[in-house]
């Protein structure tokens, strides 16, 4: 079992616009072991984007636990964290679609790629509908595609019914708040479950009459290997209409 450490104190940001911090964050995330404790310094261009509840949004969205008071300092906040086993967002500007799991599983927080099970299915319908380019790479699918990745809940479990309906309601208040800054052309929600519990229990597959943060919504069946009730052909057909409802919206 690998020992949690303290790590020197960082300092990310550096007055660059803040939509540049998720992507910070999450190589950050990724340089560090689960329980390792760090102070960071997240600094940002001023802006109406930039606020104490963003920072702590943004930690939450890398996989970091916040321990303590944030302490504003010059143009930025001091934040004491704790890397959880988690999977950091890929989020940024410009995204043609935002993915939103429900949380991730073990195999992917340890991974570093969501969805990155060999018997999951998103990365080939993926592929199939055009949405990503390139297998199991959610930074390339970021930067090339326009595909950006979340989570409702960041706490990593084997099955989400794990999950308590708190997390469920909190995480879905922070991802209204990322769809409602970053504004993606559609938020794709994979897996029932966390949007019947959360929006409407009686929601089917498809385009849901409801936003998130002003964005159009799609919610389709999650692509676990478990899920035994959509084949591949299924939920391709599924990407395929996400990726059309994101260029319609795009043209609007």
């Amino acid at each position: 079992m690998t020992q949690s450490k303290r790590v020197p104190d960082v300092s990310l940001g550096h007055d660059r616009p803040v939509s540049e911090l998720p992507l910070e964050l999450a190589d950050l995330h990724l340089s560090l072991a689960p329980g390792d404790g760090v102070v960071t310094y997240l600094s940002a261009r001023p802006s109406l984007d930039w606020s104490c509840q963003r920072a702590v949004d943004l930690v939450i969205g890398a996989g970091f636990l916040p321990c303590g008071k944030v302490t504003k300092k010059s143009s930025g906040f001091v934040l004491r964290l704790k890397r959880i086993r988690s999977l950091p967002d890929t989020v940024g500007p410009d995204m043609r679609v935002l993915i939103v799991g429900l949380n991730p599983s073990p195999y992917s927080a340890d991974s570093g790629i969501g969805y990155g099970r060999p018997g999951n299915r998103f990365w080939p319908a993926a592929l199939k509908a055009g949405l990503v380019s390139i297998d199991r790479d959610p930074r390339h699918a970021l930067t090339h595609n326009g595909v950006g990745m979340t989570d409702l809940v960041r706490r990593t479990t084997a099955r989400a019914d794990e999950v308590e309906r708190t997390e469920f309601e909190t995480g879905f208040e922070r991802v209204e708040r990322l769809a409602a800054w970053l504004k993606p052309k559609l938020c794709c929600f994979i897996g029932l479950g966390g949007w019947r519990l959360v929006v409407n229990r009686k929601a089917v597959a498809g385009r849901q009459a409801d936003a998130v943060g002003g964005c159009p919504v799609y919610v389709m069946p999650h692509t676990s290997g478990l899920n035994a009730h959509s084949r591949l052909e299924d939920l391709t057909e599924h990407l395929l209409a996400v990726s059309a409802m994101a260029d319609a919206a795009k043209q609007v």
